[in-house]
């Protein structure tokens, strides 16, 4: 795949990430037991988290514009999905209540880390794996900085 190839996927993983991030809220009504936490008593939480992810949705379809002004925003992307995929994991592998979710968003925001970081713009615009998402180093772009 080349280096134009790679940009155009990034584009449309940034606006298919976009707008399914816009619907986590209906995603907690369709499948509950994978995206709704606190046994769908919670829901204030999905509010308040649904909220989050739109906004954030609709960056990314921004961004799918012009991915390598945006390496920021994609850094971000990238990093609180493995975080937020993480803390979740966690939660669910500890309360029985909660497994759903290791079947649900915990796999999705992984995915969505994994696609976007290999598709990530480097620091001279070039995309593809040899990644230069903020703070990693990488044999051929050394530590990226702003």
């Amino acid at each position: 795949m080349n280096n134009a190839d790679k940009e155009k996927a990034l584009k449309f993983a940034l606006r298919l990430f976009g707008v399914i991030f816009l619907l986590v809220y209906p995603l907690g009504f369709i499948w509950p037991s994978g995206w709704v936490w606190h046994g769908g008593m919670g829901v204030y939480y999905l509010q308040m988290i649904a909220g989050i992810y739109a906004v954030l949705g609709i960056f990314l379809i921004l961004a799918a514009n012009n991915p390598g002004a945006n390496r920021s925003l994609i850094s971000f992307t990238v990093w609180s999905s493995l975080v937020h995929a993480a803390i979740m994991a966690v939660q669910a592998l500890g309360d029985k209540h909660e497994s759903g979710h290791l079947l649900g968003d915990v796999p999705a925001l992984v995915l969505v880390a994994a696609v976007l970081w290999y598709f990530s713009p480097s620091k001279d615009g070039v995309t593809g794996s040899k990644l230069a998402v903020e703070g990693i180093e990488t044999p051929a772009h050394g530590p990226s900085t702003h």
